[in-house]
């Protein structure tokens, strides 16, 4: 791109953000408007603007349904269009979300039929919230979100799937077909490579069924056996067959640890309650290979946690870490939610 019209593009992208009044996240504000003029400028074919364009839309749509729901803990439950209701998947999908309901749970699902309406029956109106599919073949929302304000309809697969992983802190996944794996592995994916944050994801079976073990088989012997991921990415996931035992996965998980966030290469990982110092020595033996130089310490709020005033009362713990064998940071969470508080 032409060094002049980038400048100019920034210089209206700037002057665009002020006239809108925008007092919080100016830099970025500007960067994004500076990238649609520049997208404009570049005159791509029809097409391709009708894409950005219509992504754009529908990321923003689905922004706004979110919004009032941010300070809520959501769970996203995937899984089959198909499922009858008289199937057993559709009951304990159904139980799965009033039990998470009454632990103050938010359900989100794809909004169709089968596991999603499940979702939503168990849930509740109230605790749902719907990301639905335009496709030919489906006539929209299901019955319980159709017509409520926290349903967003999107064209296409890859907005779709930002908002159903992007807003939840944990993730059920029922047995289902090609859609439903695909959410599944890229679920994975995201949260083996770092691009996503730690969450606690379970695979449900109904009893008796042994749909989500041959998954894991195809894991361990072809996957793992070639190589072609490790053996401890197996702790990405957790295999149940109850919805209790579920639950207790999903709120395990955030019984001591809360959340992670990144100062440069420092990791901060904040927890309810602090290790003791014979925990903390416990953890460096068992985790301090994850960090590059120096131990796994207590740490104050850094300086932009503080701006920011980002769960500044929270414990910390931080490291240099690797960026690699993200993972593992799913069992170290593991062991600090074993930690019980001193005294």
């Amino acid at each position: 791109m032409d060094a002049d019209l980038s400048d100019s593009e920034a210089s209206r992208a700037s002057a665009i953000v002020a006239e809108l009044g925008v007092s919080e996240d100016v830099r970025l504000a500007e960067a994004l408007v500076s990238e649609a003029l520049g997208l404009i400028t570049d005159q791509p074919d029809t097409l391709d603007l009708k894409l950005a364009t219509a992504a754009l839309a529908e990321m923003r749509d689905a922004y706004a349904v979110f919004k009032p729901y941010r300070g809520e803990r959501k769970v996203s439950i995937f899984g089959s269009a198909r499922t009858q209701p008289d199937d057993p998947l559709y009951d304990l999908t159904r139980r799965l979300a009033r039990m998470l309901a009454d632990h103050g749970w938010m359900t989100v699902t794809g909004a169709g039929p089968g596991i999603m309406q499940a979702g939503m029956e168990g849930a509740g109106v109230a605790h749902s919230i719907g990301v639905s599919i335009r496709l030919p073949f489906e006539s929209g929302a299901n019955s319980i979100i159709a017509g409520d304000d926290k349903h967003v309809s999107m064209k296409y697969f890859f907005t779709r799937k930002l908002m159903l992983i992007k807003e939840s802190q944990a993730f059920v996944c029922m047995p289902g077909g090609f859609g439903t794996l695909d959410e599944m592995f890229e679920l994975l994916t995201l949260t083996q490579t770092g691009k996503g944050m730690p969450v606690p994801i379970v695979l449900l079976n109904a009893p008796g069924d042994t749909y989500w073990q041959s998954i894991d088989t195809f894991v361990r012997d072809t996957l793992i056996a070639r190589g072609l991921v490790a053996a401890r990415d197996t702790a990405l996931y957790t295999i149940a067959d109850s919805c209790e035992a579920a639950a207790a996965v999903i709120e395990r998980f955030y019984s001591n640890y809360h959340s992670i966030r990144f100062v440069g290469d420092t990791l901060v990982i904040r927890m309810q309650h602090a290790p003791t110092a014979s925990q903390l020595d416990d953890l460096n033996e068992q985790f301090g290979h994850l960090a590059t130089s120096g131990r796994i310490e207590r740490v104050e709020p850094f300086r932009v946690e503080r701006r920011d005033d980002d769960h500044v009362d929270l414990t910390r713990l931080a490291f240099n870490f690797s960026k690699r064998g993200f993972s593992e940071l799913i069992t170290m969470i593991d062991m600090i939610n074993g930690f019980e508080p001193a005294g």
